[in-house]
């Protein structure tokens, strides 16, 4: 691991009424099916798969959320990821889908905190308050595209591509030093 990635890896910074962190990294996929093969993918990942846009559902290690009208994003622990890609390919032969292995693309930043709803209106546009704990959207991050999952009312993930984290990190580093120096 270099150095850049090993601050990837560490927490961003905190305060007490928000705390951010980069994640450990996860099987992360990105599945692309009709919703009328649903059942083939939800028997080959071991979880319903959600059927409303913004949705997500989540078991024994496993999560999924529909992004789209015919998209998927998959989590599962990173030691299964071979085993759920295996079971995809096997439906393949009878069920049309793309799944499409995004686990070294993005790094997963955890926001919590009493505040975490309202620190990250610094940088997203979406009303926040109509987000359920559980859903995720796609959506942009000053200028990132990124998708933000909310866990409960107090904590979410921005999922982000590689690419932009630096970016994204240090806007989160800033906002988060003007948060601790309002209170």
């Amino acid at each position: 691991m270099n150095e850049e990635d090993a601050s990837m890896n560490a927490p961003v910074k905190s305060f007490t009424a928000v705390k951010i962190a980069v994640l450990p990294p996860v099987a992360r996929l990105n599945l692309r099916i009709a919703p009328a093969n649903l059942a083939s993918a939800s028997a080959a990942f071991g979880l319903p798969m959600p059927t409303k846009i913004g949705q997500g559902v989540a078991k024994n290690g496993h999560a999924a959320w529909c992004l789209g009208p015919d998209e998927w994003l998959l989590h599962a622990p990173e030691a299964e990821q071979a085993a759920i890609v295996a079971d995809f390919a096997k439906a393949r032969a009878t069920v049309p889908h793309s799944l499409t292995v995004i686990s070294d693309r993005e790094f997963t930043i955890a926001i919590t905190g009493t505040r975490a709803q309202e620190f990250l209106t610094v940088a997203c546009p979406l009303d926040l308050s109509r987000m359920a704990p559980g859903a995720a959207k796609r959506t942009l991050f000053d200028s990132a595209q990124v998708v933000l999952i909310r866990d409960a009312d107090d904590a979410f993930r921005i999922e982000v591509w590689r690419s932009f984290f630096p970016h994204v990190s240090e806007l989160l580093d800033i906002a988060l030093r003007e948060f601790a120096c309002g209170l």
